[in-house]
C-alpha cells in the first residue's frame, strides 16, 4: 500500500515537472505548434509512467508481476510511434500496423484462443485510437482516461494482479499530474505520443486483466469502462459520414465541442465527460464484482445511440460542410489537423 501511494505520488509530481520542462524547451525552440501551445506533453506522461513502474523492481522494493514487462514494452513502442507522428506525420496504414503488432504481442502472451485473440487485437487498436480521437478539448481526455485507469486498477487488484494494479494507478496519477498543465486554458497538449500511449496501455491492460473472466461479463464490463470514448467515436464517424466530410479529418464535432455549443465552458465539458466516465466505471466495477448481472450494461448500450442522436442535432459544421475538402498535410513538426494523425479538432 505504501509503495503504491509513493509510486503514484512520484508519477504525479514527475509528470507535472517534466511537462513544464518540455513546454519551456519547445517554446524556446519555437516548436510550440500551430496554435502556439506545445503538443509533446505526452512524453512526460509516458516517461513518468514507464519510469516509475520500472523503478520498483530496479530498487528491489516491488516486482512488476507476470505479464507487466511485455505490456510496458509494447506501450513504450506505441508511445515512440506517436512521438514520430508528432514530429513527422505518418500514414494511417503504418500507424495501424504498428499498433496491431504491439497489441498482438500483448494478446499472444495473455494466452487467449486465436479467435478471441484476433477480436482482442482489433478492440485494442480501436480503443487506442478512440482515446486519441477524444483528445480534442482541454482536459477532456485526461479526465476520462484517469477515471478509466483507476477503475481498471481496482479490477486488476481484485483479479490478483497487483503489478497491473500498480501500473494503472501510476498511469492515473501521471494523467492527473498532466492535467495541471492541460486544464483550460491548456499550456501544453498530449499529442499522439501521450494519447496513443494512454489509450493502448488502458486497452491492453483491460484485455490482460480480464482473460480469466467469463466472456459475457467481460464484454459488458469493458463496454462500461470505455463508454465515453466509444460514444465519442461513434458520434464523430456518424456525424462526418452524414455531412459528407472525410472521416479521418479533424474538426470541432466531438462531444466536448457540442457540449460547449450547448453553453458549457471548456472546463465544464471536461467535468461532464469525467463524471459520465465515473458513473459508467462504477457500473463496470459492480459487474466485475458480481453484484449486478452483465445485463445491467444494456441501459448503457441503449444510451449510446440516444446520446448520438441528441448530439447530432447540435450544429457544428459551417455551410461548406457537405463539400469534401482535400485532406491538408500538417506542417512538419506541428500538430496535425487530422484526428487519427495526431490532430486536435
Amino acid at each position: 500500500m505504501l509503495h503504491g501511494l509513493a509510486a503514484a505520488t512520484a508519477a504525479l509530481v514527475l509528470t507535472a515537472v517534466l511537462a513544464a520542462v518540455i513546454r519551456a524547451l519547445m517554446l524556446r525552440s519555437g516548436r510550440g505548434g500551430g496554435d502556439a501551445v506545445p503538443h509533446l506533453g505526452g512524453i512526460a506522461v509516458a516517461v513518468a509512467t514507464l519510469g516509475v513502474a520500472c523503478a520498483g523492481p530496479l530498487l528491489g522494493v516491488a516486482a512488476l508481476g507476470t505479464g507487466v514487462a511485455p505490456l510496458l514494452a509494447a506501450a513504450g513502442a506505441v508511445a515512440l510511434l506517436g512521438l514520430v507522428g508528432d514530429l513527422r506525420p505518418l500514414g494511417m496504414r503504418v500507424r495501424l500496423v504498428a499498433q496491431a503488432a504491439a497489441a498482438t504481442v500483448v494478446v499472444a502472451l495473455a494466452g487467449l484462443s486465436p479467435g478471441a485473440g484476433a477480436l482482442a487485437v482489433l478492440w485494442i487498436v480501436f480503443v487506442t485510437n478512440a482515446f486519441q480521437l477524444l483528445d480534442t478539448s482541454d482536459g477532456a481526455m485526461g479526465a476520462v482516461a484517469a477515471v478509466t485507469a483507476l477503475g481498471l486498477a481496482v479490477c486488476a487488484i481484485a483479479e490478483g494482479r497487483p503489478g497491473h494494479g500498480l501500473l494503472l494507478s501510476v498511469l492515473a496519477a501521471a494523467l492527473t499530474g498532466f492535467l495541471v498543465h492541460n486544464w483550460h486554458p491548456a499550456r501544453i497538449h498530449l499529442g499522439d505520443c501521450g494519447s496513443l500511449f494512454t489509450g493502448f496501455l488502458l486497452a491492453a491492460s483491460a484485455v490482460t486483466v480480464h482473460t480469466r473472466a467469463p466472456g459475457e461479463q467481460t464484454t459488458a464490463e469493458l463496454f462500461a469502462l470505455t463508454l465515453v470514448v466509444l460514444t465519442d467515436t461513434v458520434l464523430v464517424l456518424v456525424s462526418r459520414g452524414r455531412a459528407g466530410r472525410p472521416l479521418l479529418r479533424g474538426g470541432g464535432d466531438h462531444i466536448a465541442h457540442r457540449l460547449r455549443k450547448l453553453g458549457l465552458t471548456t472546463q465544464g465539458s471536461a467535468v461532464v465527460l469525467g463524471v459520465a466516465s465515473l458513473a459508467a466505471t462504477i457500473v463496470g466495477l459492480q459487474i466485475h464484482d458480481g453484484r449486478i448481472a452483465p445485463v445491467a450494461a444494456l441501459p448503457l448500450a441503449l444510451a449510446v445511440p440516444v446520446a448520438v442522436v441528441v448530439l447530432l442535432r447540435v450544429p457544428v459544421y459551417g455551410p461548406a460542410s457537405r463539400r469534401r475538402a482535400p485532406r491538408a498535410r500538417a506542417p512538419r513538426g506541428a500538430a496535425a489537423s487530422v484526428d487519427l494523425a495526431g490532430g486536435r479538432g
